[in-house]
């Protein structure tokens, strides 16, 4: 079962901050010499951490783990992101609504969000914005009738030896460094796979995802589009890298995230 962490953080702030605050204004007076109770002093010395932590995670940055390959050879299992809060505007936490509107998703970026029906958080790369008709055919992206430059580097990426590697520029500023994965055709003749393919048009209020790793993805060729009120924020940098308990952090991996 997976838990609602936010949902939790915020009980527990209100909680914390109420009787905190009815001790300050009433149970003080009332009680005179006597000590505190053990729930009053409890609830005064977490409230404020739990205030200050409930804004970080809610309004600016949040932490996560990369939980699989999908984000290869870019992202791998094991980093540790910082996700912005505030990149595509502010919003209520648990609840999702948008309370301030600050930006909106660009082609090409790194984002988390939730998938229409599961409850678990996905980071894959924006590739159609609300009203784009997307193609992807022979691991061929086009965006409402223009070919995504796509540049193949072959080689073979660290963490991935027996992937390839290439390059798509989605807008001028950035070249997403995608992969690829190597295959038999019913011939027995080698070619590479880029995974699932077809033709979308985006709905309004909606993105097109696809994760780096084309031929090992569950991305919207697979289960459609995000709508806007599942957007968490905009993946940023890469702060650590610990692949397990039988392992050391590393810090290697460090860097800020195009």
């Amino acid at each position: 079962m997976d838990i609602n962490f936010p949902l939790i953080l915020m009980i527990a702030t209100a909680v914390t901050g109420v009787i905190a605050l009815l001790d300050l204004l009433w149970l003080k007076s009332r009680r005179g010499e006597k000590p505190e109770p053990m729930l009053v002093e409890q609830s005064k010395s977490f409230f404020p951490v739990l205030a200050i932590v409930f804004v970080l995670r809610s309004f600016i940055f949040e932490p996560f783990q990369i939980p699989s390959a999908s984000m290869e050879p870019g992202l791998v299992e094991g980093d540790f992101i910082l996700v912005s809060k505030f990149s595509y505007g502010l919003r209520m936490p648990v609840f999702r609504n948008k309370l301030v509107p600050l930006g909106d998703p660009e082609r090409g970026d790194v984002m988390v969000f939730f998938p229409p029906n599961d409850p678990r958080y996905f980071i894959k790369r924006v590739i159609g914005l609300p009203g784009d008709k997307v193609q992807y055919r022979n691991r061929q992206l086009t965006v409402n009738g223009v070919e995504v430059p796509t540049e193949t580097q072959g080689g073979e990426p660290v963490y991935r030896p027996t992937r390839y590697y290439a390059e798509e520029q989605l807008r001028p500023d950035l070249d997403a460094r995608i992969q690829w994965m190597p295959m038999r055709t019913v011939f027995g003749q080698a070619a590479l796979s880029g995974g699932p393919e077809g033709e979308w048009v985006v709905p309004e209020g909606h993105y097109f995802m696809m994760g780096d790793n084309r031929a090992n993805s569950a991305d919207s060729r697979a289960w459609g589009f995000v709508p806007e009120e599942l957007i968490v924020g905009k993946a940023v940098a890469v702060w650590m890298h610990w692949k397990g308990w039988n392992s050391l952090p590393s810090f290697d991996r460090n860097r800020w995230i195009p």
